[in-house]
Parts: C-alpha cells; sequence; structure tokens
C-alpha cells in the first residue's frame, strides 16, 4: 500500500482536546494547507492530485475511502480519534462524515493550490 495510515494521539483534559495534525519534519515540504468543517453525511475529496502529495488529518467519526491500484479501500475513524492520511499523486480518495455533528479535516498539501490551474483530477469514490 503506497497511502500511510497513522492514529495521531490528542491530549484531553476538561477543556477538550488538542492534536498536532502534522509533525516537524512534514510541514517543511507542504505548500498549502486547508481547514475543513464537515456536516452529517458531507462528502469531500472525490478526487486525486497529479504532482502533490496530501496529508490529511481527520477526527471522527469518518469513513475515508481510497483507491489504489483499482481496489477501493475503507477506512473507519472512529468517534473522537484523529487519524493521518498521507497520500501520494494518482490515489483518489474522499472522506465522508458518518457521524451527528460536524467534523472537522486539516489537509496539507505540497503543491500550492492554484485556483486557474488546479492539481485535482475529479474522482468518485464515494456517492
Amino acid at each position: 500500500m503506497k497511502i500511510e495510515i497513522e492514529k495521531i494521539s490528542k491530549h484531553s483534559d476538561i477543556r477538550g482536546f488538542v492534536f498536532e495534525p502534522i509533525d516537524k519534519k512534514q510541514i517543511y515540504g507542504m505548500k498549502n494547507c486547508h481547514v475543513v468543517i464537515s456536516d452529517p453525511g458531507a462528502v469531500r475529496g472525490n478526487h486525486y492530485h497529479v504532482k502533490g502529495t496530501e496529508t490529511i488529518t481527520v477526527l471522527g467519526p469518518a469513513l475515508f475511502r481510497f483507491k489504489e491500484e483499482n481496489e477501493i479501500h475503507d477506512i473507519e475513524v472512529p468517534k473522537d480519534q484523529v487519524y493521518q492520511f498521507i497520500i501520494p499523486p494518482n490515489i483518489a480518495h474522499a472522506i465522508k462524515n458518518t457521524g451527528e455533528s460536524a467534523n472537522i479535516l486539516i489537509a496539507f498539501n505540497t503543491v500550492e493550490h492554484d485556483a486557474q490551474n488546479p492539481d485535482v483530477i475529479a474522482e468518485v469514490v464515494i456517492d
């Protein structure tokens, strides 16, 4: 499998919790970062990148689906857990909020976002 998947630790107290979406070694190569708040049932992604490697950190519950070598893989991110996915170019991926409230994903990419010529090709992996 070319995609990397890691459960990220979080630190909790009475105020809530905190986690680091990317570590200090990864951050230096990133050219783009965006935060997405998804409503219940919402699907984000359904695309792949031609040049960029995308690192996505997801707070569950969520379904992360990707297509690698024409095979579909599903990873369930449990409620209140944080997973990081490192997705090389040409691997279609999507994230669905499977919970009853909004969830968060934080995405980083090694390619700068260019609205006139985005490094994104649509490919539906979650309807």
